[in-house]
């Protein structure tokens, strides 16, 4: 006889997991404050605030009027995507990937994220993950019945991972690492010897790599982040996440790649195989554009120096009003400690105090730390998706709110 009670009511206990609660929480918060008459400048999501290009938008509407876009894409991306992307890689990284099976389309890079452990791992396998990381690291983990060990980010290793501090059972019982340099909540930054230092351990322990780069083209001051498959063989135990979400302000269309290790990559193709049919081939079209525009215009003619320049108009800012939070090297995002002075902690903790009491008291919106993972306590992630105008007024804001509260 089959037992269930049913008490579960139809709900998955993995959706408690998946980390993104505070989204919907922060949402509610913004609904309150509107509703009390307060305008919201909203620093918490990082959507981007612009369109993408005209030819990529050109090529996108054309596409969507042709009678034959219509039937199934491929799964594995289309054969013009993934030899853009290949083209793309060799021309912005120096890397050699085969199209034919180094490449698989995603409909954006969180698509791969959440569902990679589910084609890599079996239940119970153990996975490494920064901590704080963005949420769908730990809850695509939680999916799969993947084991998380929480790599701590420090600030007194400027929030770079201690690999030789994982100890080797971990490393022996690990089936992939997970990082992103820049990363997100933080923008960690790391050379290349670093990086083939991470190649050596995971060649060494028989571990996969997998790189989240979906900030590859938000470095600033001269800084161009790297792709870990620069390093010689990398491609044997690597995998690396591109998206176009941020860097051609394509968020909605959901598309971006995964490429590297041809065995990670034939798994991941193999169950979005079953799981969907590939991205609808206009947007895939749209994001060849994109690739063929950045290759032509070069490197310095991306979005970097417009969230640059948000990024120095809201720390200088904020400077003026008594917070001093560090320039971030790369991404959209500041990560920032909460000012000392601010000493309220509800049951949430200090940093989803402050960003309640932040939203509802000036209307600005961030995302507490915590929801990134428990060393997020003390800081929140402040989002570059308004134009200066309003991040002068956000910071403005933000230094009457603590005028306030201190």
């Amino acid at each position: 006889m089959i037992h269930n009670s049913k008490q579960h009511k139809w709900r998955s206990d993995k959706l408690s997991h998946l980390g993104s609660s505070i989204f919907a929480e922060v949402a509610a918060w913004k609904s309150e404050a509107r509703q009390s008459g307060i305008e919201v400048i909203d620093l918490g999501i990082g959507s981007p605030d612009r369109a993408p290009l005209p030819e990529i938008r050109q090529a996108l509407s054309e596409a969507v009027l042709r009678e034959n876009s219509y039937s199934y894409p491929s799964s594995k991306g289309s054969t013009a995507f993934r030899n853009q992307a290949a083209g793309w890689m060799k021309w912005r990284f120096g890397v050699d990937v085969d199209p034919e099976d180094e490449i698989v389309s995603l409909m954006g890079s969180q698509d791969g994220l959440a569902h990679l452990a589910l084609a890599v791992c079996n239940p119970g396998d153990l996975a490494i993950v920064p901590d704080p990381g963005y949420p769908i690291y730990s809850g695509a983990l939680a999916i799969a019945g993947v084991r998380a060990w929480p790599l701590p980010l420090l600030e007194e290793h400027s929030f770079r991972p201690d690999l030789e501090s994982i100890p080797e059972e971990v490393w022996r019982e690990a089936s992939f690492i997970l990082l992103g340099f820049p990363g997100n909540p933080i923008s960690v930054t790391v050379d290349l010897a670093y990086m083939e230092r991470v190649v050596e351990l995971a060649r060494k322990w028989d571990v996969l790599v997998v790189h989240d780069l979906a900030y590859s083209e938000m470095g600033f001051d001269g800084y161009r982040p790297i792709s870990i498959l620069q390093v010689p063989g990398a491609l044997d135990t690597a995998v690396e996440f591109h998206s176009f979400s941020k860097s051609f302000n394509m968020a909605g269309c959901r598309i971006g790649f995964m490429t590297g290790n041809a065995q990670a990559v034939g798994a991941l193709r193999e169950l979005k195989s079953n799981v969907d049919y590939g991205v609808f081939e206009p947007i895939q079209e749209a994001a060849v554009i994109a690739l063929e525009r950045a290759m032509a215009s070069g490197p310095d003619q991306g979005v970097a120096a417009l969230y640059e320049r948000r990024r120095n108009v809201l720390v200088e800012a904020l400077a003026r009003e008594g917070w001093k939070v560090p320039l971030p090297a790369a991404t959209m995002f500041i990560w920032a400690k909460l000012p000392e002075t601010y000493g309220s902690a509800g049951a949430g903790g200090r940093s989803r105090s402050f960003a309640r009491d932040l939203l509802l008291s000036s209307g600005v919106a961030v995302i507490p730390g915590d929801a990134f993972g428990n060393q997020g306590e003390g800081y929140v992630r402040i989002a570059l998706v308004e134009d200066e105008v309003r991040l002068l007024e956000a910071a403005r804001r933000i230094g009457e709110f603590l005028r306030t509260n201190t």
